[in-house]
């Protein structure tokens, strides 16, 4: 939501907007003067809102239930657009003649997306871009009045990417998710093949590329694919007719300046990211992912001459946890220690047991359940850590919930606040930071 209010701003529009409590994109929206206000949800900011500037469209995320106070207000005040985010977005897009190149996939959409978007920014290609994370190099969403192309994280959650149909659809890895929006797998199958067919054109990451280097071999593969896409949308040379073939020289010429970009790729917040030396956070709640992320962290302890990895895991919403418990027995194959932590609950099932951690581990191979234990976010676990630290261990936290502020704030304890926290006691009316 926050990428697209940058983004809707940079079109033209006057964008406001409330939110509960801070997130990870709340500084950008107030360095880029865009009105936010945090606290209860009630309904009031909106229908003042409406009386003084007045409102044309109110955007919802799909996380909200059906009788939220700020939805219900939308709808007594008769605002003319009341939507999701797919409808604006798809607005944006026929309205500023842009051709969407779509990054969709149970795992590796967000990595993909960041490196198009930091590759064409390093080659000076002009693209405006959504992806649902923070960046490092950029802001999280953007308009670019000079490009041609649309870079955008689809989500199928929701089955929000099936509102779209792309000029280019980009897939790195499909595997069954979302148990409460999809109950079966092959309905979760149907619709990437739906969005398939809505698309003109369809890439998919198959291999690894051997000239990439980056730790990882996920990271290998989203490079793989991004790569694939950027070389589609290069500049073509001087005198090439728009229809002749880009082969040749100049096409290995174009190919190896994208290498060489993505080479020096600086990562993607939430997505093993470095929040200081030797810790790293990651939105990882899927099994898959999971040992993707875990095989990521080997490697680049690997390569830092450390000791091993220590891990803490979060999972992520019962139901989904309920349906793939089994597959965690290998995901953190060669872990040093794990920490898990109770499920972070949302949209739940309220017939399901909650599963504990103990639930889980008893689940986990023999190696991987000798080293496992339940934690909890307390002052335990906040004096374990730094030790492992100090030990020559790479400490990685894997959470899509609130661990992950609880680690930066372990981090950044007796420092200055990280950007990510720094709202934390923010007033209300968050703009008033900006002044």
């Amino acid at each position: 939501m926050g990428p697209l209010a940058l983004m809707a701003k940079d079109a033209g529009m006057t964008v406001f907007g409330s939110d509960a409590m801070p997130g990870a994109v709340t500084n950008e929206l107030v360095a880029n003067g865009i009105k936010v206000y945090l606290g209860e949800q009630d309904g009031e900011f909106l229908k003042a809102r409406a009386k003084n500037e007045g409102v044309d469209w109110f955007v919802y995320t799909s996380a909200l239930p059906e009788d939220h106070p700020e939805l219900l207000m939308a709808k007594k005040l008769k605002i003319k657009h009341i939507s999701k985010r797919d409808e604006l977005i798809s607005y944006l897009v026929k309205k500023l003649k842009l051709k969407m190149i779509a990054v969709a996939g149970t795992h590796g959409k967000t990595t993909t997306t960041a490196m198009i978007i930091w590759a064409c920014m390093k080659l000076g290609i002009p693209v405006s871009y959504l992806i649902g994370t923070t960046l490092p190099f950029a802001e999280a969403g953007k308009y670019d009045p000079k490009s041609e192309y649309f870079i955008y994280e689809a989500d199928e959650y929701d089955r929000n990417f099936l509102a779209y149909h792309p000029w280019l659809a980009a897939i790195p890895v499909v595997t069954y998710d979302h148990p409460d929006i999809y109950p079966t797998v092959q309905e979760y199958q149907d619709a990437f093949r739906q969005f398939e067919r809505q698309s003109e054109t369809v890439v998919r990451g198959d291999e690894i590329a051997a000239d990439v280097d980056l730790a990882g071999e996920a990271r290998r593969y989203d490079a793989t694919l991004a790569i694939d896409v950027v070389q589609r949308i290069m500049p073509r040379p001087r005198g090439l007719g728009r229809f002749a073939a880009f082969s040749g020289p100049a096409a290995r010429s174009s190919r190896k300046k994208i290498v060489e970009a993505i080479n020096q790729f600086p990562g993607v917040g939430r997505r093993f990211e470095q929040v200081s030396e030797g810790y790293y956070s990651d939105y990882a709640h899927h099994p898959e992912e999971v040992a993707a992320t875990v095989e990521i962290a080997r490697e680049e302890a690997e390569r830092r001459g450390l000791k091993g990895v220590v891990v803490v895991y979060e999972p992520h919403q019962n139901i989904r946890q309920s349906e793939l418990a089994d597959d965690y027995a290998e995901a953190f194959e060669g872990v040093a220690k794990l920490y898990w932590l109770p499920t972070y609950l949302t949209r739940e099932d309220p017939s399901l047991k909650v599963l504990t951690p103990a639930d889980f581990i008893e689940r986990l191979a023999p190696a991987s359940r000798k080293v496992a234990e339940a934690a909890e976010l307390n002052d335990k676990l906040t004096a374990e850590l730094p030790k492992w630290h100090e030990k020559g261990y790479l400490v990685l936290l894997m959470t899509a919930g609130p661990a992950d502020l609880w680690l930066r704030k372990l981090v950044y304890a007796g420092n200055q606040e990280s950007a990510a926290t720094q709202f934390v006691h923010a007033p209300r009316d968050a703009t008033e930071n900006a002044k």
